[in-house]
């Protein structure tokens, strides 16, 4: 399995905002008699036995409210795990086929700091997915074309059912204040994205990303055995512009299967073209790698990169990357304007600007 974009292709592979995973949470729903609204984010493919039943009716692996008896509607609100710009919306009734929800609706808000469900209810709540029709046990995928930065979305079906998944996929924008000093900045919640790999035939390498250590390996980045000649490897479109200071190859649970050796190498895409072998520099040379382990490795002298390049060999999964280091100022000045551009108007009015060196704007 190869990623959908490499370094330099333009805008990299969205990655599901809403996910559990990355820190996503249900926050509120109408009702949730039936099936329980966090099933809605969960990142694993929902299932179904027809054999489980409890004291209020049918098991479903998703979340299912009553059957409406008065007029209205129920919805969900989902607080995303990463704040960013929404590209498509995945709603998926697998398994509810005879109590779906005929129509969905989904709305976005952007909201600063820690709002209260009150708050979140009387909200401004702005269209990104009109009133639409869905199928039952079957996945409806919305494009969405608006620009902005979003923190939560909300779930409208009409009147009553059940949804199995919400997956809420886009690009993360993250709040520049809260990229500084030494941070990740591999991170999916700051805005890392794997942009290219050679296998993902066991797990997908964006698990890499996520916050949090893996639990198990069914957690991280897995390929198959490789039976000719070469290398594994995955490459890493960074948050920001940085200089990397610390990296972890983090081969926890991996016991039989990691990685012999491993190497990291890093490009500054803003003047070397990643197309060129030649022009990535090695930041972590070829070294053995155990199992089960966390290998912390200090970078001395490294220079700013915009993407990393790890090559396993020959093969093996790995649980978590990490790179720590620092925004550059270039770097920072292109996440201030990014994130100033997405936020929505109402934001924009109650934000503070200015022209100085954190590359702020209030133009």
């Amino acid at each position: 399995m190869t990623a959908s974009a490499k370094p330099g292709d333009g805008a990299p592979p969205p990655i599901d905002l809403a996910s559990r995973a990355l820190g996503g949470s249900v926050v509120w729903a109408s009702d949730e008699l039936f099936a329980p609204r966090e099933n809605l984010i969960d990142p694993a493919a929902p299932t179904f036995d027809p054999a489980t039943f409890s004291g209020k009716g049918k098991i479903y692996d998703g979340w299912e409210s009553r059957r409406r008896r008065t007029p209205g509607h129920d919805a969900a609100i989902v607080r995303l795990g990463a704040a960013g710009v929404l590209r498509r919306v995945v709603v998926d009734t697998a398994f509810f086929a005879g109590n779906y929800p005929p129509e969905i609706s989904i709305e976005g808000i952007a909201v600063q700091g820690f709002p209260t469900i009150d708050d979140l209810v009387a909200g401004d709540w702005l269209p990104l997915v009109p009133r639409s029709a869905i199928e039952g046990d079957a996945i409806a995928e919305f494009d969405v074309a608006d620009p902005h930065r979003y923190t939560h979305v909300r779930l409208s079906i009409y009147p009553d059912g059940g949804v199995a998944r919400l997956r809420v996929l886009g690009h993360v924008v993250p709040d520049p204040e809260l990229l500084t000093g030494t941070v990740d900045l591999a991170a999916a919640e700051n805005g890392g994205v794997v942009v290219d790999c050679s296998d993902a035939f066991y797990g997908s390498p964006s698990r890499l990303l996520l916050p949090d250590r893996a639990r198990t390996m069914g957690e991280g980045w897995e390929n198959a055995r490789r039976r000719g000649g070469g290398n594994d490897h995955v490459t890493v479109a960074l948050a920001a512009a940085g200089v990397p200071r610390r990296i972890e190859l983090d081969t926890s649970y991996f016991v039989g299967n990691a990685p012999g050796e491993a190497r990291v190498t890093g490009i500054d895409a803003r003047t070397a073209d990643p197309a060129d072998p030649a022009a990535w520099l090695e930041l972590v040379p070829r070294r053995a790698l155990l199992p089960d382990t966390r290998h912390l490795l200090p970078l001395s002298g490294a220079p700013a990169v915009t993407h990393v390049r790890v090559d396993v060999y020959p093969d093996g999964g790995m649980a978590r990357l990490r790179v720590h280091g620092e925004v550059d100022d270039a770097g920072r000045r292109t996440l201030w304007e990014r994130w100033w551009t997405a936020l929505p108007e109402a934001l924009r009015a109650s934000s503070p600007g200015s022209t100085g060196t954190d590359g702020r704007s209030d133009a």
